[in-house]
């Protein structure tokens, strides 16, 4: 059963960052449900190939203190990975689960804390969260190497309830205390000293000596609890299951308020929230199912273009449209500052609230530089896939009027869908000189093309998914 290619453009902007042609044709031979089952089962698929052809052209990749660099091996895997929902989900776990650099200034740790959220990031809740709560990120992050048996920080403890699990409203200053006793003693080893050689891993360690074994009460549960079993009495609460499906509609369907409303404003689709909560209940917290239900829903169908891309998305996603982005491309480690200009620097989010999501993304300034970046790559013919926007155009046998030549572009773009006034004034550029089409060719009504997407990429419209 085929299926339409403007929802698989919809599904891989959310699901990955974009399509290229080339699988777009492939995949609308297939029904929906088997490319999204496709897409979730990640194990099947295999990992990057070239990936030491990367860290070969970039010699700073060799080293771990300087994670803008290990941000350009990122962008590079969410432009080229076979595994497009592994890269997004990592990402969105690093919006949820905000953990930076610029407190510990300890590349290792960092790199090793994306590859823990990338290779759980479609297991279980109770698997990702448990492995949260010991990776040394983390517990520097939230000073959890600082809680200990007899005098007990409640920073990571506090942030696992609020920001990472269940949400303002739904627990006690006396549950964050209980289970802050429960996680004492999860610590990690010292790492050597950063000179002469730089910086080096450092491990979990859990620390008996300086764990609390009372018995604590935490949620109404009693019993001597340790880590895992707050983990455990998280993710069987309806509240874990509510907060976590809110981030995935937020940042997989359309934008919510930003967090700290949520206590006091309700979700924009109830019915969906109640479908991903029941299967969020009904799977134990299988990730993998919630987000096979979400992208098979009729609500994430219908919610094309409903939530304003991250700096990170947009920009894979522009690369992706306009450009075969091999190991030994030069753009790749500019990526890092790009980002960071447009608002969003990876491995160092602003707070541990992480980023504000939706419209809070766009200023005068950040638009001004997605603008800019979109049309450098989209007018620049040396980019295989701005060349190829042209030439499908070009090559038509059909005369195309300048209604079919918008609506043309933009089904090449993505099957893009604009306002009335912005079709209207791609309209006007599309009406004006020769018509394109019958094989005609010649660098006018090249231009002319040209100049209709860079109209498209510089709309408002653009910078939806």
């Amino acid at each position: 059963m085929a299926t339409d290619k403007a929802l698989i453009s919809h599904l891989y902007r959310r699901a990955g960052f974009g399509i290229t042609s080339e699988l777009l044709d492939e995949l609308s031979k297939k029904s929906y449900e088997s490319i999204v089952d496709d897409l979730v089962e990640i194990d099947i698929i295999p990992d990057l190939p070239d990936e030491d052809i990367l860290s070969r052209y970039y010699p700073q990749l060799q080293s771990t203190d300087n994670f803008g660099m290990d941000n350009t091996k990122w962008f590079y895997r969410m432009i080229n990975s076979k595994k497009p929902l592994q890269e997004k989900m990592t990402l969105f776990w690093h919006h949820v689960f905000a953990t930076g650099w610029t407190k510990s200034e300890q590349g290792p740790t960092m790199i090793d804390h994306i590859a823990m959220l990338r290779k759980n990031c479609l297991l279980n809740l109770r698997v990702l969260l448990t492995d949260l709560a010991s990776d040394p990120a983390m517990i520097f992050w939230l000073d959890n190497c600082e809680n200990h048996g007899k005098n007990i920080n409640e920073n990571f403890g506090r942030e696992l309830l609020e920001l990472f699990s269940m949400g303002i409203g739904n627990y006690s200053e006396d549950d964050i205390k209980e289970a802050s006793r429960a996680f004492t003693g999860w610590t990690f080893e010292q790492p050597i000293p950063l000179y002469p050689y730089g910086h080096f891993k450092s491990q979990f360690v859990f620390d008996e000596k300086d764990h609390d074994f009372g018995e604590k009460e935490f949620l109404g549960n009693k019993g001597n609890f340790n880590g895992e079993d707050i983990v455990e009495i998280i993710v069987k609460t309806e509240a874990c299951a509510k907060f976590i499906s809110r981030h995935l509609y937020n940042f997989f369907v359309a934008d919510e308020p930003q967090i700290p409303a949520w206590s006091i404003e309700p979700p924009k689709d109830e019915e969906a929230m109640k479908i991903l909560i029941q299967t969020f209940m009904d799977s134990d917290a299988d990730m993998k199912e919630v987000m096979r239900t979400l992208f098979k829903s009729e609500f994430f169908k219908n919610a094309m273009f409903k939530r304003v891309k991250c700096p990170a998305e947009f920009i894979a996603g522009v690369l992706k449209l306009t450009s075969e982005v091999g190991p030994k491309d030069d753009r790749l480690a500019s990526l890092h500052g790009l980002s960071t200009v447009m608002g969003q620097t990876l491995l160092d989010p602003p707070t541990v609230e992480g980023w504000h999501t939706g419209k809070e993304w766009i200023d005068g300034g950040s638009l001004t530089e997605r603008i800019n970046y979109a049309v450098d790559l989209v007018t620049d013919m040396n980019n295989s896939g701005s060349k190829n926007l042209v030439e499908n155009l070009i090559s038509s046998s059909e005369e195309l009027s300048a209604e079919q030549l918008v609506n043309n572009v933009l089904k090449n773009a993505g099957y893009l869908e604009v306002s009335e006034q912005t079709f209207d004034q791609l309209l006007d550029i599309a009406s004006k000189g020769p018509s394109i089409g019958n094989n005609k060719d010649t660098e006018d009504l090249r231009e002319k093309i040209i100049q209709l997407y860079t109209l498209l990429v510089s709309s408002p419209e653009f910078q939806l998914a």
